[in-house]
Parts: structure tokens; C-alpha cells; sequence
């Protein structure tokens, strides 16, 4: 992808912080705007996340302006609005690879650059990381410091807090940036709020206060009186928040997009001690009208024209399943009332938009909190509710205690709609659904289903429903075969597969019998009728259908299990674990997720790097059989 650099006379030569550094503070309202274009032009041209970079461009441009990055130490939370800091720090060339297999990560990634002090992509761990660099600067002394850029939606989670209370607690020198885009601490952000947050950061007031603190020090009364009257004086101009309850000097809230404004407080917060947060107020979209009108629809984006007022309609493809999953809900809770449905802030993403609309007292968005999700739900149940839990499955991990102790433990009928199971594909490691059965497969009381389609879906999730218990359905992204749906009452016996085909046995070679778990079942049926092999289609994850597999292993010499999950304690552990129990001796090849982290690229390509495709699972088989 060619981008005409001449257009850019600025941002071409910045080929590193210490590029921009050199440029006068008037020229950074041009670099930040030139950033803003160029990032609009490598995006809509490659695909990615955008919205919320296009939000951050100003604060970017300050913080590698004021801080001597990478030996000051930047912490950006999530990592969807680094794109503009990728720009900045060496990689701007290499943009138009972000997100896909070999190119840039699509969030910042220690293995790609110093510049990236913390690899991300979950939300709410930027200021946890950056107090541990903190206090590990302290001890280091030399005078590094350390900045943690968080945004309103991820200060939800209470990992944040539980890192406020500790950085108050120690008093460790920080700096916490709130990127508030949706202004929903606070609407008071004008000239006069910014004025005095330059004034509250300058070190004439900071070295007014310290000084009348120590003097006063051995005054109790009067100290009191001077801190209210300190506190009257900042309440009067600045919103009254709780940040400073906490132990943190509170300033703010200020235009995010003033860049020479961004730099004059943030370099009179660099020198200050102890816990600092500064609130900034800023736009996602910024710039591009659009991505400020829909910032939602905006966040990431496939390939699109510019000079276009919408985003390309995609090509008519099949329902997702999380459309499936949408469409069930909305027709089992004009059934059943008790039915609420729960999401940590993925309504869009987890197709519950119109249950949201149609059934607003059935609906909660508990924001970026999975743990309160889990327990909220248990609380649901134990109050008579049906409680659906909608999650990723990634950010199921993040309620894993609640899971065990919340829900199993006391056996609740909470239904788990896991979303993303399997390779995710763009996002990559941290957002991939390796895991979800090997961890959820160890624990008491829990049925757990992987649909091979569409309709299987929808059967597992009514099933599911129904259930007196704790129930996991786990579902890739993407699209399904077609199948026909069934109809919405209808379920199947717990524990019970699903033959597709029986092998004709042939002497000449070995009888293979295929046990397949979930949406890898199409490439498994290729695969068995290339190896004329019997295929099974499992469906459940546990409990598993042991009469079944006593009858298969009576008539085949070896076993193979497919799975889109980790081989590591998977479904195909659970396989190996009953036949040696029973004292069984068979070849068994397991076939899913390798004991290695999996890097960002289609769904498609990793699957073919990984031989789940049917070449790879039919290449696989046949190397075990010659074995």
C-alpha cells in the first residue's frame, strides 16, 4: 500500500519520538493533524480498529513529546487507540499490516517494540502494570517515570480500582491519564477548566501546598482549616471526584484535543509526586465525522472509502451465530419471562441488540466487569430468575473464581452463551477461545455443549435453558453451513451424540473412528470420507457419551479427536482420561489447539497453519497411522 509521504511533511519525518521531540511545540497541532489524516488514509485502506485512535491523536503527540519514551515508561489500557502511537514510534510504514498474519499486532506487543512497555489487548490492566513499573522505577532511581492511559469504559472494571487503592495506599509516583470519549464522569470542560488545571499542575501552586503543608505541620487546626480551604478552592472550579479519596492528586477535566494544552499541564505533572490523575475529555472519531456520528459502528472497520458518508455494506452472507444466538433469545423470552440476559459491554458484538430494545426490563449491561457479570447472574437465579450470560470467551477467563465458586459450587441454572470460542483470527492471542473447555471441563456440576452448526446451536442453547444446572454452549465466530433452524422448543437428551456416518471395515488398514467437538465438524467430514472413517459428531463436552464410545472403541484401532480448543485438558483429554480408565488399550491422536500462544490472522490461515483444515486433520492421521 502506497501512501504519498509529501503529503505529510511533518509526520514523515518522524521516524521516532525523538523525531517529534525536535519539532517546535507550534508545529504540533500540524503533526496531530497530519497523524489524524494519515491514519485515516492507512486504516481505510487496510481494515482495523480506528475510532478510538482517531480520539487519541492529540494526547499521543503530548505524552511522546513530554516523556522521553521509551525510557519513560507509556501504558496504554486495551490497546485499540495505540495505532496513532504504533505511527509515532518506528512503525508507521508498516501500518497498513496491522491485524493481518505476519504484519503488525493489532495491539502494542513487547515482542514488536521497546516503545510497547506492556503487551494488552483486555481492558483494565494499565494502571495495575504501571504502579508495579513504578515501584520498580523507585528502586531502580533514575528518575524514570511512568504513565498509564486508561479510558472511562475500562475504569469499570474493578481491577482499576483495586489498583487506585493500592497506588493511593503506597503513594508511589504515577501519572493516570482518563481518557473520558463519552463524558461520563463529567461535562464541565471549557477554557476556565483548563486554565486552572495548568495553574493546579504549575509548580507554583503544587510548591505553595507542599510548602504551607510542612509549616503547618505542627499547627493540626490550622493545617485542617488550610486543607478545606484547598479543597473549597479546587471543588469550586474542578468536579468534586472520589480519585482523591484514594489518595490521588485529582486534575481536570481538560480538552483532549488541545495538544499544546495536553503538553503545558502534562509537563507540569511530570514532576510532581505521588499518585497523579489527570482527566482529559475527548471525541471518538475525532476528526472523521462519521466515526464521531457512529463511534460504535466506527471502532473497527473493514476496508471503506473516506469520501463516503457510510461504511461498505458487507456481502449478503449466513446468520453468524451470534445472530442465532440474538434471534433465540428474543424468541424465548416472548415465552418465558423470567429469562434475563446479561453482557459485560458486547451487546453489539454478542447480537443482542434487539433484545436490548424489545426487552429492556429483561436486559442488563453490566459494563467491563465479567466477575460482577458471573455473580450478578448467580444472584438472578437464586432469585427465581433465568439467568443467560452472554460473554466472550476470552473474557470468560476473567470470571473464572466466580464461575467455580458463584455458579457450580452452588449448582445454579445459569446458562453461559459463549461467544469467539476457538481461533478469533485478527486479534489475536489475547482475544482467542483456546481455552474455554480445558478450563471448564475440570469443574463439578457444569454441562457443557459445542454446536457443529446453526441448528445444533440453537438446540444446545433451548437445551441449555431448560437445564436445572449450570450450562456452557461454546460457539465460534463467524458464520455457520446453512442448516435449517429447528423449531424453539425443541432440545436434545443430555449426554447423547450424534453418529454422522459408520466406517465399512477394511481389513487391509486400520478402522479409524473421528470423535469431533464443535464447528470443526464440516473439515472432519471431508477428512472421514478421504480416510473412510467412522464420524462422530459429540456434541457434548461433558458429560460425554461413554456408551457410545465403549461401542466405538470395540470396533476401531484407533481414535482421533477434533477440536478448535487446546489440546492441553480439552475435550479430547476428557476422551483419553475414560478409555484409560477402563483399562483400554487403543491408539488415540489428539488433534486442536498446539501448548503455544496463537498469533492474529484470519480464522482460515491459522486454521490451515495448524492443520485443522481437512488437509491438515487428514495429513495428521495419516502420519499417526504410519507411526
Amino acid at each position: 500500500m502506497n501512501i504519498n509521504l509529501a503529503d505529510y511533511p511533518l509526520l514523515a519525518n518522524i521516524n521516532s519520538p525523538d523525531d517529534l521531540r525536535m519539532l517546535d511545540q507550534s508545529q504540533l497541532p500540524q503533526a496531530s493533524k497530519e497523524l489524524r489524516s494519515y491514519l485515516l488514509s492507512s486504516v481505510s485502506k487496510s481494515s482495523g480498529h480506528f475510532a478510538s485512535g482517531l480520539g487519541a491523536i492529540e494526547l499521543t503527540v503530548a505524552l511522546h513529546y513530554v516523556y522521553k519514551t521509551p525510557f519513560d515508561h507509556l501504558i496504554w489500557d486495551v490497546g485499540h487507540q495505540a495505532y496513532p502511537h504504533k505511527i509515532l514510534t518506528g512503525r508507521r510504514d508498516q501500518l497498513h499490516t496491522i491485524r493481518q498474519k505476519d504484519g503488525l499486532h493489532p495491539f502494542p506487543w513487547r515482542e514488536e517494540s521497546e516503545y510497547d512497555v506492556l503487551s494488552v489487548g483486555h481492558s483494565s490492566t494499565s494502571i495495575s502494570a504501571a504502579l508495579g513499573m513504578a515501584v520498580a522505577a523507585e528502586k531502580e532511581e533514575k528518575n524514570r517515570k511512568v504513565v498509564a492511559v486508561i479510558g472511562d469504559g475500562a475504569m469499570t472494571a474493578g481491577m482499576a480500582f483495586e489498583a487506585l487503592n493500592h497506588a493511593g495506599d503506597i503513594k508511589s509516583d504515577m501519572l493516570v491519564i482518563l481518557n473520558d470519549n463519552e463524558m461520563s464522569i463529567s461535562e464541565n470542560v471549557g477554557a476556565l477548566n483548563n486554565h486552572f488545571a495548568k495553574m493546579l499542575s504549575g509548580s507554583l501552586y503544587t510548591g505553595i501546598r507542599e510548602g504551607s503543608k510542612r509549616i503547618l505541620n505542627n499547627i493540626p487546626p490550622i493545617k485542617e482549616l488550610a486543607s478545606r480551604a484547598e479543597e473549597h478552592l479546587k471543588g469550586m472550579v474542578v468536579p468534586s471526584t472520589f480519585f482523591e479519596e484514594l489518595g490521588f492528586n485529582y486534575i481536570g477535566p481538560i480538552d483532549g484535543h488541545d495538544v499544546n494544552g495536553l503538553v503545558d499541564t502534562i509537563t507540569n505533572m511530570r514532576n510532581l509526586k505521588g499518585p497523579q490523575i489527570l482527566h482529559i475529555a475527548t471525541k471518538k472519531g475525532k476528526g472523521y465525522h462519521a466515526a464521531e456520528q457512529d463511534p460504535i459502528k466506527y471502532h473497527a472497520v473493514p476496508k471503506f472509502d473516506p469520501a463516503q458518508t457510510s461504511l461498505p455494506m458487507s456481502k449478503p452472507s449466513l446468520p453468524t451465530y451470534s445472530k442465532i444466538f440474538g434471534d433465540w433469545l428474543c424468541k424465548t423470552a416472548e415465552q418465558n419471562n423470567s429469562l434475563v440476559a446479561i453482557t459485560p459491554a458486547m451487546r453489539e458484538g454478542s447480537g443482542m441488540v434487539e433484545f436490548s430494545q424489545r426487552f429492556p426490563n429483561q436486559y442488563y449491561d453490566v459494563a467491563i466487569a465479567e466477575q460482577h457479570a458471573v455473580t450478578f447472574a448467580a444472584g438472578l437465579a437464586i432469585g427465581g430468575n433465568k439467568p443467560v450470560v452472554a460473554i466472550y470467551s476470552s473474557f470468560l477467563q476473567r470470571g473464572y473464581d466466580q464461575f467455580i465458586h458463584d455458579i457450580a459450587i452452588q449448582n445454579l441454572p445459569v446458562l453461559f452463551a459463549i461467544d469467539r470460542a476457538g481461533i478469533v483470527g485478527a486479534d489475536g492471542p489475547t482475544h482467542q477461545g483456546s481455552f474455554d473447555l480445558s478450563f471448564m471441563r475440570c469443574v463439578p456440576n457444569i454441562v457443557i455443549m459445542a454446536p457443529s452448526d446453526e441448528r445444533e446451536c440453537q438446540l444446545m442453547l433451548t437445551t441449555g435453558f431448560k437445564h436445572n444446572g449450570p450450562v456452557a454452549v461454546r460457539y465460534p465466530r463467524g458464520s455457520g453451513n446453512g442448516a435449517l433452524l429447528p423449531d424453539i422448543n425443541e432440545t436434545i437428551e443430555i449426554g447423547k451424540a450424534n453418529t454422522i456416518f459408520e466406517t465399512i471395515a477394511d481389513s487391509a488398514k486400520p478402522a479409524c473412528a473421528i470423535l469431533n467437538f464443535g464447528s470443526t465438524l464440516d473439515e472432519a467430514k471431508i477428512s472421514a470420507k478421504e480416510l473412510n472413517a467412522t464420524l462422530i459428531d459429540m456434541r457434548f463436552v461433558k458429560p460425554l457419551d461413554l456408551t457410545l464410545i465403549d461401542d466405538v472403541v470395540k470396533n476401531h484401532d484407533v481414535i482421533i479427536t477434533v477440536e478448535d480448543n487446546a489440546i492441553a485438558g480439552g475435550a479430547g483429554s476428557g476422551v483419553n482420561e475414560y478409555i484409560l480408565s477402563q483399562g483400554i488399550a487403543i491408539k488415540i491422536l489428539n488433534i486442536g489447539l498446539p501448548d503455544s500462544f496463537i498469533k492474529h490472522g484470519t480464522q482460515q490461515e491459522i486454521h490451515q497453519e495448524l492443520g485443522l483444515d481437512s488437509k491438515g486433520i487428514i495429513d495428521k492421521i495419516n502420519a499417526f497411522i504410519k507411526l
